[in-house]
C-alpha cells in the first residue's frame, strides 16, 4: 500500500473554524483550497459597482471576506502573514472539481445534517477515491453523515473535529464512522501529532464526543453549583483559574469568549441524546441562564455576558460583574479565601489539589464538592465514551487549557480520598474504580522506566500509554537520569551522549543560580558527554533576567557585583558559543530579555511553534545586557553585503532591540533575525521538542563538530552610524513618539551597535562589543527613571513608560 502523503487539503467552508483551520494547514507548508457558498444577492457596494452575480469577486465575496477576516483577527490564526499565499479560494459551483487533486478533504460547514449530507453528496461526484474526507463537526453523529455515500466514501470517512483557535488549542479529536478503516484512524492520528501538532485522541461516536462532553459537564455542574452555595462570579473565577492549572479566565470569563449560546447549543445536544446519562439533569439550564440567553447577555459578542465593560461617572473604565441573584451589573468585587492563601508556596499546581481538598472555609468546600461530582462524572464515561482514562485527560488538557486532567488532578488528590469525597456528596463509586484499588493499585497514573503507565479498565492493569516512544517527558525521567542538582537547575543525562540543562526556577527566570547551572553542565558535557540541550517543558522557556536581583544591586549601590553579575551572564552565552560540545537551545512559550540571549548564543535552535522570543530590555529601562546587543551587531555586519545600504541593515536589528520586538510565533523570529534560516529549526508539537533537540545535538556530534574560533572579524560603522541614530532618536522625541529617558536608551544602544564613535567602519571583536554593552547596561541600571521602570515590572508586571 502506497504511503499516504498530505500536499493539499480542501476546506468546504470558511467561517471562523474553517478559515482557522485552512490558516493551520497552511502553517505547516500544506496547499489549501478553502471553498464557501455563493452569495444570492449583491451588497449595496456591488450595486454601486454595477458588479452582477455572475461576477468572480462577487461569487468569491463570502470565502474571501472570512480569510480576510481571519488574517486580521487576534491572536493571528497563521504562523506568519506570508504563509496565507499557500491558501486559494474559490466557491462550491464554480471550484468544487478542484477537490479531485487534493489529498484531504474537510466539511466545516454550518452544524445542520441536511446541508452536511447535501454537501458530502456533491463532494462525492468530484472526489478521487482514496481520498480522505472529514467532518469537524463537534456534536452531530458520525454514522447518520455518511449514510447512502459510496463504500469507498465510507472506508475513508470519519470526525476530525479541531477546536477553536484551530491554531493554538491543542485537541483533535478524531471519531470514526461505522465503516471507517483502520488505516485511515492511524494515519490521521499521527498525522494530527507528528504535522498538526496536536494531541490526537480517538474518540468513540457519542454526543460531544470527549472534550465538550466532560467539560460542558464541568461547566454546567458548576453553574448549578454556584447558586447551590450563594457564590459570586468573582469566587468562582478566582478559584477555577490559574489556582488549579486552568486558564486566566477560569469559568465565567471563558464562557463569555466562547459565547453563552454556543455553550447552550452544546448542553441542550447531550441532554436531548444522552437519555442514560445519570447526570442528565445537570445539563438542563439555571434559571439565570435562562435569563441571560432571553436577554441576549451572551458574551463578548454582544458586550455583556458574565462581565460588563463599562465608564463609571469619572470617565473611567471598569468591568462590571452581573450580580446572579438580582440580575443586575454591579462593580467588581474582591475575592479573597484562607485556603487559597495556603497555596501561595506550592509552586506545583498538582501538589495544591490537596490542600485545597482540605480547606476549612468555603472554598475548601467548593472543591470538595465540585471535585467530587466531576470524579463521578468521568468514572462513569467509561467506557460509553473512551475505554481508556488518560484519553478524558487528554482531550482536557488539550481542549480546554486544564493542566492537568479529572483523573490526574484524582490521583492528586489521592484515590481513597477522591471516593470519600463521593462519598459525602452521596455519589457511588464505579465498580472498575473498585475492582483497581481491590487488586492494589493505588493511582491512575505511575511511572516506570522514563515512561507512564496507566491504568486501564479493559485489561484491568496499568499499561503503557502509547505514542511516547517520540516524546522525552522530563518530569519522568529526572529522579533517574539527574546528574547535578541545584536550586535553579536540573542537568539530566538523556542517553547517547547528550545531556539536558532544564531551568527549575519561578517562571524559569535567569539568575546566578541558573547560570551556574548552565555553565556545570557545560564542564560535564564537555567532560563526559558529546552534546548538550538547554531546555524545559515548563509553560514558557524563560521570562528572562532575574530583575529583582539586578535592582537590588543597583538600589545598594553594589556596582562592582552588579559588573560580575552582568559578565557572568555574557560570559555563560559566550560559552554557549564557544563549549567543545554542540549546544542546542529549545525556547518555546515566553522566551524573553536574558532567555532570547541563551538562545542566540546556541549552536543551533530547535523553536518550538508557538515561541514568542524577543529582546524586551527597554521595557525595563535598560539594553541586553547578556550579548544580546552585542549579538543583533554581529548579525547585521554578516548581513553586510556588497551593495546594501550598511546602516538600513543595521537599524533594522538596532528596531528589534530598540522597539523590544517580539516574535508571535518561532516563524516570525526569522524576520527579526532571531532564528537562521537552514540553521534553525521549527517544531509544531511541543511534546517532541526535547527529543528533536537531543536527536539535532547528536547528529551534530557525529557530523564531527569542532570548537568555533572567537570571532575578531564584527565590522562596525562607527561616527557614520551614530550620527544617523542620534539624530533619528532625537526627531522622535521631538515628536513625542518617546520619552527623553526612551531617547537615553536608545541613544546608549547606538552607541553599543555603531561599536562607540570610531572615525571609520572597523573590525572588532565580539568582547570589545560586549565590554561597551556591559558598561551602557550598568550607567542605565543606575538610573533613577531605569529603577522606577524596574520596581514597577517587579510589582504591577507591565512596563512603566517614563
Amino acid at each position: 500500500m502506497a504511503k499516504r502523503r498530505i500536499k493539499k487539503v480542501a476546506v468546504i467552508g470558511s467561517g471562523i473554524m474553517g478559515s482557522g483551520i485552512a490558516c493551520h494547514f497552511a502553517n505547516i507548508g500544506v496547499d489549501v483550497l478553502l471553498l464557501d457558498i455563493v452569495p444570492r444577492e449583491l451588497t449595496a457596494k456591488e450595486e454601486a459597482k454595477g458588479l452582477t452575480l455572475q461576477d468572480k469577486v462577487v461569487r468569491n465575496r463570502m470565502v474571501n471576506d472570512s480569510l480576510t477576516a481571519a488574517l486580521k483577527s487576534k491572536p493571528s490564526p497563521i504562523y506568519n502573514q506570508a504563509f496565507a499565499k499557500r491558501i486559494s479560494t474559490g466557491n462550491l459551483e464554480d471550484d468544487i472539481a478542484k477537490v479531485k487533486d487534493v489529498d484531504w478533504i474537510i466539511e466545516v460547514v454550518v452544524e445542520r445534517l441536511d446541508i452536511k449530507k447535501q454537501v458530502f453528496e456533491n463532494l462525492e461526484k468530484h472526489r478521487t477515491p482514496g481520498t480522505l474526507i472529514t467532518s469537524n463537526t463537534s456534536g452531530i453523529p458520525i454514522n447518520f453523515m455518511s449514510e447512502g455515500r459510496s463504500e469507498d466514501f465510507q472506508k475513508h470517512f470519519c470526525g476530525t473535529h479541531f477546536f477553536n483557535p484551530a491554531r493554538y488549542l491543542k485537541l483533535f479529536e478524531i471519531i470514526p464512522g461505522p465503516k471507517t478503516d483502520q488505516s485511515v484512524l492511524d494515519f490521521l492520528n499521527n498525522y494530527g501529532e507528528q504535522y498538526l501538532g496536536k494531541t490526537s485522541v480517538v474518540a468513540k461516536d457519542t454526543p460531544a464526543f470527549i472534550g465538550n462532553r466532560i467539560g460542558i459537564f464541568s461547566i454546567m455542574s458548576l453553574f448549578h453549583t454556584v447558586k447551590d452555595m450563594g457564590m459570586t462570579v468573582e469566587e468562582v473565577d478566582k478559584l477555577t483559574g490559574p489556582v488549579i492549572g486552568r486558564p486566566k479566565s477560569a469559568t465565567f470569563r471563558t464562557v463569555d469568549v466562547v459565547g453563552l449560546d454556543t455553550l447552550v447549543h452544546v448542553a441542550n445536544g447531550i441532554a436531548e441524546n444522552c437519555p442514560n446519562d445519570e447526570r442528565k439533569s445537570l445539563f438542563e439550564l439555571p434559571g439565570f441562564i435562562s435569563t441571560m440567553m432571553e436577554n441576549k447577555w451572551l458574551g463578548s459578542k454582544t458586550g455583556q455576558g458574565f462581565y460588563k465593560k463599562s465608564v463609571n461617572e469619572a470617565g473611567k473604565k471598569e468591568i462590571l460583574t452581573l450580580d446572579l441573584d438580582t440580575m443586575e451589573y454591579r462593580s467588581n468585587k474582591r475575592a479573597k479565601f484562607a485556603t487559597l492563601e495556603l497555596t501561595k508556596n506550592i509552586d506545583s499546581v498538582y501538589d495544591r489539589f490537596k490542600v485545597l481538598v482540605g480547606g476549612k472555609d468555603k472554598a475548601g468546600e467548593f472543591y470538595r464538592k465540585s471535585f467530587a461530582h466531576l470524579f463521578a462524572y468521568v468514572q462513569n464515561r467509561i467506557p460509553e465514551i473512551t475505554d481508556e482514562l488518560y484519553k478524558i485527560d487528554d482531550a482536557m488538557k488539550a481542549g480546554f487549557g486544564w493542566e492537568h486532567g479529572p483523573f490526574q488532578i484524582w490521583d492528586a488528590v489521592g484515590v481513597e480520598k477522591g471516593i470519600e469525597l463521593m462519598k459525602a456528596e452521596g455519589l457511588e463509586v464505579a465498580t472498575w474504580v473498585t475492582d483497581m484499588i481491590a487488586a492494589g493499585s493505588e493511582t491512575f497514573y505511575s511511572v516506570k522506566n522514563g515512561a507512564t503507565y496507566v491504568y486501564s479498565a479493559s485489561a484491568k492493569a496499568h499499561v503503557k500509554k502509547p505514542g511516547q516512544d517520540s516524546f522525552i517527558i522530563l518530569d519522568n525521567i529526572r529522579k533517574q537520569t539527574e546528574v547535578f542538582s541545584n536550586t535553579g537547575v536540573s542537568v539530566q543525562d538523556l542517553g547517547d551522549g547528550i545531556l539536558n540543562v532544564e531551568f527549575r526556577s519561578k517562571m524559569n527566570s535567569i539568575g546566578g543560580d541558573v547560570l551556574a547551572g548552565v555553565n556545570k553542565a557545560i564542564d560535564l558535557a564537555e567532560k563526559d558527554f558529546d552534546g548538550l540541550v538547554v531546555g524545559n517543558q515548563g509553560t514558557n522557556f524563560s521570562v528572562g533576567a532575574n530583575i529583582g536581583m539586578i535592582f537590588m544591586f543597583a538600589v545598594e549601590q553594589e556596582y562592582d557585583e552588579l559588573n560580575a553579575a552582568v559578565k557572568y551572564f555574557q560570559d555563560t552565552c559566550m560559552r554557549l558559543r564557544y563549549s567543545a560540545i554542540p549546544t542546542v537551545v529549545a525556547p518555546h512559550g515566553m522566551t524573553l530579555g536574558g532567555g532570547c540571549e541563551m538562545t542566540l548564543h546556541a549552536d543551533r535552535v530547535v523553536a518550538a511553534a508557538e515561541s514568542y522570543i524577543g529582546l524586551v530590555e527597554f521595557g525595563v529601562g535598560v539594553i541586553p545586557g547578556g550579548g544580546g546587543s552585542k549579538e543583533m551587531a554581529l548579525r547585521a555586519s554578516d548581513k553586510f553585503d556588497k551593495g546594501d545600504v550598511q546602516l538600513n541593515v543595521l537599524q533594522e536589528h538596532f528596531l528589534t532591540i530598540g522597539m523590544a520586538k517580539v516574535s508571535t510565533s518561532a516563524h516570525e523570529a526569522y524576520d527579526l533575525n532571531i532564528l537562521k534560516h537552514g540553521k534553525d529549526l521549527v517544531v509544531v508539537n511541543r511534546d517532541r521538542q526535547i527529543a528533536t533537540a537531543k536527536a539535532v545535538a547528536r547528529q551534530m556530534a557525529d557530523m564531527g563538530y569542532t570548537q568555533p574560533v572567537k570571532r575578531n572579524d564584527v565590522l562596525v560603522l562607527g561616527k557614520q552610524a551614530l550620527g544617523m541614530f542620534l539624530v533619528g532618536t532625537d526627531s522622535m522625541q521631538a515628536s513625542n513618539y518617546i520619552s527623553e529617558h526612551d531617547k537615553k536608551i536608545a541613544n546608549k544602544l547606538a552607541y553599543v551597535m555603531a561599536g562607540g564613535d570610531l572615525s571609520e567602519p572597523t573590525r572588532v571583536s565580539e568582547q570589545y562589543l560586549l565590554d561597551l554593552e556591559r558598561e551602557a547596561f550598568l550607567s542605565l541600571a543606575t538610573e533613577r527613571k531605569s529603577l522606577e521602570r524596574i520596581q514597577h515590572m517587579l510589582q504591577k508586571g507591565k512596563p512603566l513608560r517614563n
